[in-house]
């Protein structure tokens, strides 16, 4: 909003929000899709959504797709949102929060979900890809200023976003590879969370189909205006731009590989 970032990630829900408020910006391509877990203790009694009920369940905030999905899932099995109690928590308190039972559920996206489960008290209850197939969390947004000033760099960056996706769907050793190369040094993660999220299961999270898809999004827009997020649909072609998606359908994968020490690091931690 003041000009600092020329284009950055965020919630897809959020950045509806922004733009029915006013603000200059549209939605220019995905950044992944899935990568959403809802997870409770391991000894919870907790084994469907009807089982939330009367449960606290921790939500990154209300402009995120998790509350839209936490939405869903409770419409489709006959409960609301005032039938369960939703706190919204930075998503690095929650697995802290579910160790110590003070929330019954925690939904956010990875690694983090992924650090309940290898640290032995997390259970996944659904995987967002079982509740909402092709689900969305995160959109590279840019402002109207980036589009019309800078569309160049904001091709190549999309473009790079797209080859990425490509080079890491091609196999699971480049999966492998990127927890080794990307974890400690991008994410300040352990290369072994890294690696579990993007294999178990290897749909866990994907990285290709991210073209924008106007159906995708009327799902995104309807369920925010009957949770409230939204006052009402919003238009797609409004606050998306597709011109820089588009060019992205021929993409091809990076002709990359990673420097050695990084691909040694990722085999030895496979061993």
């Amino acid at each position: 909003m003041s000009g600092y970032l020329d284009a950055t990630f965020m919630i897809a829900p959020l950045a509806l929000a922004l733009r029915e408020g006013g603000v200059p910006v549209k939605i220019v391509y995905l950044g992944h899709r899935d990568g959403t877990a809802l997870m409770v203790h391991k000894e919870s009694s907790i084994y469907s959504f009807k089982d939330l009920k009367g449960k606290k369940i921790a939500i990154p905030n209300r402009y995120s797709n998790q509350h839209l999905l936490i939405y869903k899932g409770l419409k489709e099995n006959g409960l609301s949102t005032k039938e369960i109690t939703l706190l919204e928590m930075p998503p690095p308190d929650m697995p802290a929060a579910l160790s110590s039972k003070a929330v019954d559920a925690i939904i956010a996206g990875e690694p983090l979900m992924a650090v309940t489960e290898l640290d032995g008290y997390g259970r996944v209850l659904y995987q967002a890809k079982d509740l909402w197939p092709n689900f969305i969390s995160c959109v590279l947004v840019a402002p109207q200023r980036t589009i019309d000033e800078h569309p160049e760099w904001l091709q190549g960056l999309v473009d790079g976003i797209a080859k990425s996706g490509k080079w890491l769907e091609a196999s699971m050793e480049h999966r492998m590879q990127t927890a080794g190369a990307v974890g400690p040094g991008y994410y300040n993660q352990h290369p072994r969370l890294l690696r579990y999220v993007l294999s178990t299961p290897p749909d866990r999270v994907t990285y290709s189909k991210l073209a924008l898809l106007k159906d995708d999004f009327k799902q995104i827009e309807m369920l925010a205006a009957e949770s409230g997020i939204l006052k009402k649909p919003l238009i797609f072609e409004e606050y998306t731009d597709t011109r820089f998606s588009d060019k992205t359908h021929n993409a091809t994968a990076y002709d990359w590989e990673p420097k050695a020490s990084s691909a040694d690091s990722s085999k030895e931690s496979v061993q």
